[in-house]
């Protein structure tokens, strides 16, 4: 049995083709409009079906707990929030009768450390013969711990990270969805194309028992 991580969310195919409800997942901060212009965060952990796990930041403390999902807004007490794009978040906060307040919020880089190329990559092309292998120990902003192995030699130092690329030396390692990726690396004037993916941490519970 696999365990899951508490960062993976459960949102249904349907809802995510209407709704697009993983775009709210993430961290938002902004301002309230008015009121000082006083900062506000909103983190959504992850969406499990009509439940999200949220982290809610004003006036210097936060609160955790489960907020209710429906279409494209997510509700945590007397907070409602929403975005279109993915990239701006509105929060609407009501409190009785006494009126609303709203807050524009932007979603948040992940950190360096969320990068999809963290872990260890391999792979072999049947068209040229090649292997290749990639670990990425550590993503600091635009810097990269690496160890390459192409050809049978290892290679270890800094690459450089840009978006889902790191370029080290004469190769370079690129994913879109973090589990499937590409190793490109030159030898002279060549330049070899190696299908790689991602290996499963070391700690993964699927592994086999060995033992039946």
């Amino acid at each position: 049995m696999a365990i899951v991580s508490s960062s993976t969310s459960q949102i249904s195919p349907a809802n995510e083709r209407l709704y697009h409800q993983s775009a709210l997942i993430g961290d938002w901060k902004g301002n309230w409009v008015g009121n000082g212009n006083q900062p506000v965060g909103f983190k959504v952990v992850n969406i499990r079906g009509a439940r999200a796990q949220v982290e809610y930041t004003h006036n210097g403390h936060t609160e955790r707990g489960f907020a209710e999902v429906q279409g494209t807004l997510i509700t945590f007490g007397g907070v409602t929030v929403g975005t279109k794009d993915g990239k701006n978040m509105v929060m609407l906060f009501s409190f009785g009768g006494a009126g609303k307040q709203t807050a524009n919020l932007e979603k948040q880089a992940p950190p360096a450390s969320d990068s999809r190329l963290m872990g260890s990559w391999g792979g072999y092309s049947p068209d040229n013969g090649k292997s290749a292998s990639f670990k990425v120990l550590a993503v600091n902003g635009k810097e990269a711990q690496v160890s390459v192995t192409t050809d049978g030699v290892t290679r270890q130092g800094t690459g450089y990270v840009y978006k889902n690329v790191i370029m080290f030396g004469q190769a370079q390692i690129a994913t879109d969805d973090g589990q499937n990726g590409k190793i490109i690396y030159q030898v002279g004037t060549k330049s070899f194309m190696v299908p790689v993916t991602k290996y499963p941490p070391a700690d993964s519970s699927s592994s086999v028992d060995r033992t039946a």
